[in-house]
């Protein structure tokens, strides 16, 4: 019997769901750690675990050692200490640390979560990633901009995803991303050389330090590009094909950039660039189960619950996964115009039809929502077919067709 801690912080949709999976599991005993208290814990789950803590604060390392070690002297040891949130990585691995829990260390989940140190790692293994500083005040941005030349982006060191990434083209806009983002001696960002080119993504299984398992998406257009044009719509394709020239060649560079950081097991994400002259640039890698809907377009085209395999990967590292039999795509339905709620959604009903089987799921925009700050935009439909070309025609097909209002 292996007992398994997980960290749920609250209990959304796919938060049920990966509990669900870990319950699943023989020979589990799962206790839950959430910031929610034991009534709150939905139904459904109650019967599926055996424990649970409350924390005032999940991501504070010392609350959940305190809470793992809970779980240690009623069950005499904690096996797996797990979450899948990007932000849950450094606190996670800090209270392993602390309670002699196996699994990913402090020293290794900061080199993914720290962009900074991240990407000194893979420049110091001679990988190919963009020019980076961190970034204390104006003199330092001011500094590096003039050493790496205009555009460039800044974000913070720890962020999440394409959140408060800015790009600055001149003086004036470095100011005006140095106002978001106030950057000072405690709290430095990070600064980038911006790197144009095709983006990608790069899921990795790894067993052992070993990659056993690899899929590529590609953004239409990038989220950088989406975050700065609100009228543009955000896709994510992954293609049929799981041998594309571009993905094969890049392989083994994932695999170097992942054995520099220090994984060994777990599911990776990685967001890399192709340049048109065809070399590549690493972005950032996140040692966590990718966002924008990877989990559940691999799912659908593989024909298996993803979310399910990462449960029983992290847990008693194996990993199976059937061939690839579709191509599946992700439309996030973005609002356009001025206003902060959708004031009318257009032609979904007709792009429904129009797709007939190729429309798989869907989390559509309802009048009267708030609208999101996030590139993911309103609401979203994932598309499938057995071809890629299929998939790219059904993604066109929605962005084309449906138009969502703001107001």
């Amino acid at each position: 019997m292996l007992n398994v801690v997980f960290v749920a912080p609250y209990f959304g949709a796919n938060m049920i769901h990966c509990v669900r999976a870990l319950s699943d599991l023989e020979g589990v005993r799962l206790g839950l750690i959430s910031a929610e208290p034991q009534e709150r814990v939905p139904p459904s789950l109650r019967d599926r675990s055996v424990g649970h803590f409350r924390v005032d604060d999940p991501l504070d390392p010392g609350q959940l050692a305190m809470a793992t070690r809970a779980f240690q002297r009623e069950w005499g040891q904690v096996d797996r200490l797990l979450g899948y949130l990007e932000q849950l990585q450094v606190p996670l691995a800090q209270a392993r640390d602390a309670c002699g829990v196996p699994g990913m260390t402090e020293a290794t989940a900061r080199r993914f979560r720290d962009k900074n140190l991240m990407k000194s790692t893979l420049r110091d293994a001679g990988l190919p990633v963009a020019r980076q500083a961190l970034i204390r005040s104006a003199s330092d941005a001011r500094h590096f901009a003039a050493e790496v030349g205009y555009p460039i982006v800044l974000k913070p060191v720890d962020g999440l995803g394409s959140r408060n990434t800015q790009r600055a083209s001149s003086e004036p806009e470095l100011y005006r991303a140095l106002n978001r983002l106030v950057p000072s001696f405690s709290a430095p960002i990070q600064a980038e050389e911006f790197v144009t080119g095709s983006e990608f993504t790069f899921e990795t299984v790894s067993i052992g330090g070993e990659p056993v398992w690899s899929s590529s998406t590609a953004y239409l257009p990038g989220p950088l590009s989406v975050i700065e044009n609100p009228w543009m719509q955000y896709c994510v394709l992954l293609p049929r094909e799981t041998d594309d020239p571009h993905v094969t060649a890049f392989k083994t560079l994932n695999a170097a950039a992942l054995q520099a950081l220090g994984m060994v097991d777990g599911l990776s994400h990685m967001e890399w660039f192709r340049r048109s002259d065809g070399s590549v640039v690493i972005g950032e890698v996140g040692a966590r189960p990718p966002g924008v809907n990877i989990m559940r377009m691999n799912g659908i085209a593989h024909g298996v619950d993803l979310w399910a395999a990462w449960a029983k990967l992290m847990v008693h590292q194996t990993w199976q996964v059937a061939p690839r039999k579709l191509a599946v795509g992700c439309a996030f339905l973005r609002g356009q115009g001025a206003g902060r709620v959708v004031r009318e959604v257009r032609g979904l009903q007709e792009a429904r039809q129009a797709l007939g089987d190729r429309w798989v799921d869907a989390q559509l925009p309802r009048v009267g929502q708030p609208i999101s700050e996030g590139y993911e935009g309103e609401g979203w439909v994932i598309v499938a077919h057995p071809t890629t070309e299929g998939a790219v025609d059904a993604l066109r097909t929605l962005v084309t067709k449906t138009r969502i209002v703001r107001g």
